[in-house]
Parts: structure tokens; sequence; C-alpha cells
């Protein structure tokens, strides 16, 4: 019963942790479109000047897209480690209940086999 509770609770463990990845990565997503939309469109207004504001134009341009590359391999980072954890939470989860994990793939492979053939 108490392995019962405790699987349980891993498994709901797993999916709140993939939810709040799953938020952190749009956020994330967004963020970095917001910085290349803005680093675009500050390229684009130093295209028709000249001088030296124009250079100060691209160069906060190249600032701002060299923040987005930052903030993206810094959150590509964060979705790695975040994907080993649950992977090894599911890896933990399969070896606790290897049955129960047989079960819902056959399930899976029935439902999935099931809409298949009414093509």
């Amino acid at each position: 019963m108490f392995e019962s509770l405790r699987a349980n609770a891993n498994a709901a463990r797993a999916n709140i942790n993939a939810a709040s990845a799953n938020g952190s990565l749009d956020d994330a997503g967004a963020d970095v479109k917001a910085l290349v939309k803005d680093a675009q469109s500050l390229l684009t207004a130093a295209a028709a000047l000249t001088g030296n504001k124009a250079d100060e134009l691209r160069e906060r341009g190249m600032q701002m897209l060299d923040v987005a590359m930052g903030k993206a391999g810094q959150y590509q980072d964060q979705a790695l480690v975040k994907g080993k954890e649950l992977a090894h939470t599911a890896d933990v989860y399969v070896k606790d209940n290897p049955w129960r994990t047989v079960a819902v793939a056959a399930g899976v492979g029935l439902l999935a086999g099931v809409l298949l053939s009414r093509k």
C-alpha cells in the first residue's frame, strides 16, 4: 500500500515538474523572440541611417542578439537538466512498477491499433 502511495506521489511530482518546465520554456521562447524582434528592428533602422547613429544602433542590435543567444543557451541547458530529471523519475517508476508499465503500454498500443485500423 505504501509503495502504491509513493508511486502515485512520484507520478504526480513528475507531472507537476513537466508542467512547470513547459511553462518556463514557453516564457523563454517568448523572451527570446521579443529580443530578436527588437534587435531586427534596430538593425533595420540602422540600415537606413549613416554615421555614428547607425553604428550605435547596429552595436545595440548586435548586443541584443548576443543576449538572446545567451538566454537561448541558458534555457537549453535548463531544459536538458529538467529532461534528465524527468527521464530518471520515469526510469525509477518503471523499475518500481514493471507490470503496471507493461499494462499501460499494452493499452496505449491497443488504442493506437484501433485508431489506425479505422482508416
